[in-house]
């Protein structure tokens, strides 16, 4: 077999690779010899069909199914010899088959890029520096209240807190636009749901009472025929509710499985629970800005069939985030530009991340392992159990393997980048994971 490699860019690789005659004969033989042993025709017994029959009757298309095995073995042993790393799949064109003539094909490929790790002292890092106050864990406690309010009827003026229902129609310039009217809507004001403006305009409403608002669309609506646009909503405010909160008691706390130890072990509980959250979400920090100083602070050519594979896998999330409604939903509504750049950036940051882990020579800590399923395990009520469902299930431990690995890659970034402490309140920490 003969092969010759052509560099037509950086990672775009053009092989030649003309294969003897004889080795395509040959596989060509055998596959007959397959097929008259297994085929039926009619007249002949089978596995005594004459090699000459099956030869005129199928030799074309048996030789096409040989071509296509003989391809892509000499294809995966030429980049082998070669010593190339293909990307993606290779676009295989210029196929010269002559009847007895060596047969010669070209392979049109990328190959993964050599990657080579800059300095890392230039990355910045903020370390949020925080902890969870009494006034924070009172607020929890308070916003789990609300969460099982009850709702009774107002008369009075409408205030933040308070749930509305409502009928509205929109219009911009002048015309009613698709998706501006509802009726029997329930908004809670100071929820943030609706656009800027919404909310704010129905505080101090009453039941019965109708408003014009005046609002503009934020410059990163959904809908592109929205954004920034100025609009008029006609608002119709049926009923005003405002919520009636329970008394912090033992039934109450019975429903978030705290049967012992009363409000002191509930609070404790819920403490201890944002305390987790907040390390969470403070690593989760860290390790974002880490990432990201990663792929801006090193310069990587990205193969194209890379990016192509995590559009695919962007957009595949995006279609199972609709649930049942995926099924109405035309995948070319996604287009590929609308996931380029994170495509670009994810496979760029693979890249990356495996060099990290090559070049410093990383390896699973199974300490590490060990201590978060045993972390995960604590806020089961079986902990036990949780640590053998793990470890009795391969692909879960791996998963977890692999974010114990991608943590010791951060660390050992970290050891080399600028960090600084940033004193940080609890909720602006958690926000962005909340968001």
């Amino acid at each position: 077999m003969q092969v010759s490699v052509e560099t037509t860019s950086t990672l775009e690789r053009r092989m030649t690779i003309t294969v003897p005659a004889a080795r395509v004969d040959s596989a060509v033989n055998d596959r007959i010899n397959q097929t008259a042993r297994t085929v039926r025709m009619d007249g002949f017994r089978p596995g005594k069909v004459p090699l000459a029959v099956v030869k005129k009757r199928f030799g074309a298309s048996i030789r096409q199914e040989a071509l296509g095995d003989i391809i892509r073995d000499c294809f995966y042993e030429a980049v082998t010899t070669q010593k190339l790393s293909p990307a993606g799949m290779p676009t295989i064109e210029s196929i010269k088959d002559e009847g007895n003539a060596d047969v010669a094909f070209v392979a049109s490929f990328e190959v993964f890029p050599e990657v080579t790790i800059g300095s890392l002292a230039g990355i910045k890092v903020e370390r949020p520096v925080a902890e969870v106050t009494d006034a924070d864990a009172e607020k929890m406690i308070d916003t789990l209240r609300r969460q099982r309010a009850t709702w009774e009827v107002s008369t009075d003026a409408a205030k933040d807190g308070d749930r509305l229902d409502v009928d509205f129609e929109g219009s911009v310039d002048g015309e009613v636009f698709e998706g501006g009217t509802s009726k029997n809507f329930a908004i809670v004001l100071g929820s943030k749901r609706m656009i800027p403006g919404f909310e704010d305009g129905l505080v101090g409403a009453k039941a019965g009472e109708e408003r014009t608002l005046n609002v503009t669309f934020p410059e990163d609506y959904q809908a592109e025929a929205l954004k920034g646009k100025a609009a008029v909503f006609k608002v119709k405010v049926n009923t005003v509710q405002t919520p009636v909160l329970p008394e912090l008691n033992e039934e109450f706390i019975k429903a978030f499985g705290v049967s012992e130890g009363g409000i002191e072990k509930f609070r404790a509980d819920v403490r201890k629970n944002m305390e987790r959250e907040l390390k969470q979400a403070i690593k989760n920090n860290i390790k974002s800005q880490v990432l990201e100083g990663l792929v801006t602070s090193q310069s990587i050519d990205v193969p194209k069939a890379m990016i192509t594979n995590e559009i695919q896998r962007l957009r595949e999330n995006m279609m199972r985030q609709f649930g049942g409604n995926a099924k109405n939903i035309n995948p070319s509504m996604l287009p590929d530009e609308l996931f380029a750049e994170q495509a670009k950036r994810a496979a760029a940051l693979g890249l990356l991340v495996g060099e990290v882990i090559k070049s410093a020579e990383l390896k699973v800590d199974a300490q590490r392992v060990k201590a978060l399923i045993e972390e995960i395990a604590e806020s089961y009520e079986s902990p036990a159990d949780v640590l053998n469902w793990y470890y009795g299930n391969k692909e879960q431990l791996q998963q977890v393997e692999s974010v114990v690995l991608e943590d010791q890659v951060v660390d050992h970034i970290l050891a080399q980048a600028r960090v600084s402490d940033k004193a940080s309140a609890y909720e602006d920490v958690l926000r962005p994971q909340q968001g």
